[in-house]
């Protein structure tokens, strides 16, 4: 919608620029150009709908400076927690998990599975650091019923740095608000999205 007004306005712009422009080299207000509006407006409607969900990934759309780096799809990776168990004096082992991108040129969203959890991003966006790309999100992780006991719901945060172009490899950090942090390794990738661990799973089988 927000979208849709701004075009609106733009081609709103550029038609009444247009049509004093006409007025002061003529002298005649040139009532034409306002016939031009709708078709411009559907026009540029099409156009953008076009790279935000398909344009912008292409190749060579890639290389365009300012255009986010592509991750869509669902990657396979490795968590590994920092925290220790004051009962054993371990940490964890490292656990495989799956994080699936849903993308537009103009959104992001973040999606990581566990074989105990899923945390899904309340805030994501790439951004362009020092000529680097990196992902960052704000996430709120949602245990199985059966884990609930000694895993509860939690917020945190994640960076992940992006490697290659196209994208090859997520690498990154992880903190919660249990004062708990880890890594994240990304190094395998399907274009595919899915929705739960399993079907995740079956896609590198």
């Amino acid at each position: 919608m927000k979208r849709n007004v701004l075009i609106r306005v733009i081609v709103g712009v550029v038609v009444v620029v247009l049509f004093i422009q006409t007025w002061v080299q003529s002298g005649e207000p040139n009532f034409g150009l306002s016939k031009v509006f709708s078709a411009a407006v559907l026009a540029a409607t099409v156009l953008l709908t076009l790279w935000d969900f398909w344009l912008w990934r292409l190749p060579l759309a890639q290389r365009i400076p300012g255009t986010p780096r592509c991750i869509r799809g669902t990657w396979q990776g490795v968590l590994t927690t920092f925290w220790v168990d004051p009962k054993t004096g371990t940490s964890p082992d490292p656990k495989k998990v799956y994080l699936v991108i849903r993308q537009s040129a103009s959104h992001v969203s973040a999606k990581l599975l566990t074989n105990e959890s899923r945390s899904s991003s309340a805030f994501a966006t790439i951004n362009l650091e020092d000529g680097s790309y990196e992902l960052l999100y704000l996430y709120l992780n949602k245990p199985d019923s059966r884990y609930e006991s000694r895993s509860r719901m939690h917020h945190g945060s994640t960076t992940l740095d992006l490697s290659g172009s196209p994208v090859r490899r997520m690498k990154g950090r992880y903190w919660t608000d249990r004062d708990t942090r880890g890594e994240l390794d990304f190094t395998e990738r399907s274009g595919k999205i899915v929705d739960d661990f399993d079907e995740a799973a079956g896609l590198f089988s």
